[in-house]
């Protein structure tokens, strides 16, 4: 397993993590054999939205014992409401439901207090000035919170709470589909059979600054909905008109910046099993852009995927990692002075490009690498 270290937080979090979806309605038994899977595979990261008190328990339990190795991300204004999940925004509510899981787990903190499905620019403005946030802040302060982080779909809501400066984590739903599609309230706009009529081109640029400005600010993306629940693997049900393969997906999130791990919503031990597999996979089965430039309904073009398959470079320059210093300039329109010193320990920078165009005609989106090449050396200085 590898470890990256999750933004600001300084948290080393495994690439494949838990997401809990899968453990919803299955028994100690499921819990144990998939804890015992990931555990021994070396994943030391989970997401728990639910408020399920049995799940809250049985994670607990898993994990009871090397509790300061384990990095739980669990959600605030999500509750257990007659036997039902229930989103809300409401102090007193959120309040109890995060005392009675820190008591079902039988801990005293999370490692990462995650405010709970925000989707609109709007409700992120109620909760940063209001008492969800004041309490998130006085729980941090007392040591119950070490971390403050937000989930969304959004990239508006989610660029808005990365830019406020109050959170260091953002949980954010990551694939190659949704990463075509516009900011919206409504998550089911994200997969509706009309979003995807006839050649969809090129990533949303909302999506991009909100990577892009994530890596410049440190704050660490953990992904959720890496499949697009599952539908990204099967033909008939991609957007895309193509299937993936999960590790294609995994690597996928993984190359976008600033994130660091992939929540696998397994809901078997054979699907957790698919996950890891990315672990010890070939460059060639992690290898999505080939499959990208096939798909039937979604081109790109001009734009740089940090697939690789550009290299390599005769003299040695690391393309992909470049061009995403340059694009990182362009989001902030500035050169923000964390970039020019990653930019700087590169071993082979722009200016040494000999425009062979070697790596365009590798490439499989047209990127005009030796054109980004000669901006980056002026960008830059060298």
């Amino acid at each position: 397993m590898k470890y990256r270290t999750l933004g600001r937080t300084g948290l080393r979090v495994s690439e494949i993590a838990l997401g809990c979806e899968g453990f919803l309605l299955k028994d100690d038994g499921f819990a144990r054999e998939m804890f015992q899977t990931a555990l021994a595979a070396g994943v030391n990261c989970m997401d728990l939205y639910s408020p399920n008190p049995d799940l809250q328990r049985r994670v607990g339990e898993a994990i009871r014992g090397r509790r300061e190795d384990f990095i739980l991300q669990c959600h605030l204004c999500s509750i257990w409401d007659q036997g039902q999940y229930r989103a809300t925004r409401e102090p007193g509510e959120v309040k109890a439901a995060f005392e009675t899981l820190l008591a079902n787990l039988g801990t005293g903190y999370v490692d990462i207090g995650m405010i709970h499905y925000v989707d609109s620019p709007e409700l992120w403005e109620q909760i940063e000035k209001g008492p969800v946030m004041a309490y998130a802040q006085e729980r941090k302060a007392a040591g119950q919170i070490r971390h403050i982080g937000v989930s969304s779909h959004n990239p508006l809501a989610a660029l808005a709470a990365v830019e406020s400066g109050l959170v260091d984590v953002l949980m954010f739903a990551v694939n190659p589909c949704y990463d075509l599609q516009p900011g919206s309230e409504d998550i089911e706009q994200l997969w509706a059979d009309e979003k995807y009529e006839g050649v969809l081109t090129n990533m949303d640029p909302d999506r991009e600054r909100l990577y892009e400005t994530c890596q410049r600010l440190g704050v660490g993306i953990t992904v959720m909905k890496a499949f697009g629940g599952g539908d990204l693997l099967d033909e008939g049900l991609s957007p895309a008109g193509k299937a993936l393969t999960a590790v294609q997906c995994i690597h996928y999130a993984l190359t976008r910046p600033a994130v660091a791990c992939v929540m696998s919503g397994a809901r078997s031990v054979e699907d957790l099993k698919a996950s890891l597999a990315y672990e010890t996979a070939t460059e060639a089965e992690r290898d999505y852009a080939a499959a990208f430039a096939d798909f039937p309904r979604i081109k790109w073009e001009g734009h740089c995927m940090y697939c690789g398959h550009c290299a390599p470079c005769p003299v040695g320059i690391d393309i992909a990692a470049v061009t995403k210093f340059l694009n990182l300039t362009k989001a902030q329109g500035m050169v923000p002075e964390t970039v020019r010193e990653h930019y700087a320990a590169l071993a082979h920078t722009a200016s040494e490009c000999v425009a062979c165009g070697a790596c365009e005609g590798r490439c499989p989106f047209r990127v005009p690498v030796r054109e980004n090449m000669r901006q980056a050396a002026e960008v830059f200085g060298r």
